[in-house]
């Protein structure tokens, strides 16, 4: 009886130790290809042009995706080129979300990135917005800089969900709701905008880079910019601009920190004013876009 006890412990203690083991081991696979990465795995990958798009993909598409940034931060998307190897993460994208508006960056490498993947849902998400125009005879283009407008960004936010719904219809229902919260968080800042310029007078600013467009025009205020296409201001054109500063009671001129400050600080030094740093790329968009419009009304040329 003692022997046949001992054996039944042995065997007992040895049953208690193999499942330990297959616990063990189960959890050990668990940590290296379990739940986490399956999720990873599972997410639908989105190539985005700056930074503004990547929140508004995010914001829409939740946990469910994954953004591929292609122009970093602080980079200008007018001039950007990608480096070597950039485009190896590109070509697993399903779905690129081009800005859509003439960016040069797209005009350049958008067929590209298009050609690595023939399965990639390309959204043009500037599809529905009144785009502006500018230049005469042919040399017309499209203003690009569409997102640096609530209404707009609406609109892009709506173009996203509709492609995350086509490429992953089985969380449709999520990115509809995520696209509704968010589009309702764009109504909120659009109406804030609008009462703070309208109670402020504004009606001119002054920036360095023509960016703003499609903000002045939503919110009856007049864009006065130092270089033209990326040139620099003519000593003629400065002196133009600081006469017409003086006479306007402008004191604060616009400037990106994305490009170059020094003929905005040259005509702020004249005319006794600042120069204030506004970005049109930074990807907290909610928040910068309170920022600037603050800025903006508190510019003081009533």
């Amino acid at each position: 009886m003692r022997s046949s006890d001992t054996g039944i412990g042995t065997l007992s203690s040895l049953t208690v130790v193999a499942s330990v083991i297959l616990l063990l081991l189960a959890a050990f696979a668990a940590g290296c290809t379990g739940i986490p990465d399956q999720q990873s795995g599972d997410q639908i990958i989105v190539a985005v042009t700056i930074p503004p798009e990547q929140e508004f993909v995010e914001r829409v598409g939740g946990d469910h995706v994954r953004v591929i940034l292609l122009v970093p931060p602080g980079a200008d998307p007018h001039t950007y080129e990608l480096p070597p190897g950039a485009l190896a993460d590109v070509a697993e994208a399903d779905m690129y979300a081009l800005v859509g508006s003439g960016i040069e960056f797209e005009l350049a490498w958008k067929d590209k990135i298009a050609a690595l993947n023939p399965d990639m849902l390309v959204v043009n998400c500037s599809r529905g917005i009144d785009l502006i125009t500018t230049g005469t005879g042919g040399h017309i283009r499209t203003d690009p800089h569409v997102w640096l407008s609530p209404r707009n960004a609406k609109i892009m936010v709506e173009n996203i969900c509709q492609g995350l719904m086509n490429v992953d219809p089985a969380n449709a229902d999520e990115y509809r709701r995520n696209a509704d919260a968010y589009q309702g968080d764009l109504d909120l800042l659009d109406g804030e905008i609008t009462t703070a310029l309208a109670e402020s007078g504004v009606k001119k600013i002054m920036v360095y880079h023509s960016s703003w467009a499609y903000f002045t025009r939503d919110y009856g205020l007049e864009e006065v910019p130092i270089e033209s296409e990326g040139k620099e201001p003519s000593p003629r054109r400065i002196e133009k601009l600081i006469r017409q500063a003086r006479e306007e009671h402008i004191r604060m001129i616009f400037a990106a920190p994305e490009y170059s400050t020094r003929s905005a600080e040259v005509i702020a030094d004249e005319i006794g004013g600042t120069v204030v740093l506004a970005s049109p790329l930074a990807k907290d968009y909610l928040a910068n876009m309170r920022d600037v419009a603050e800025a903006f009304a508190g510019s003081g040329n009533p």
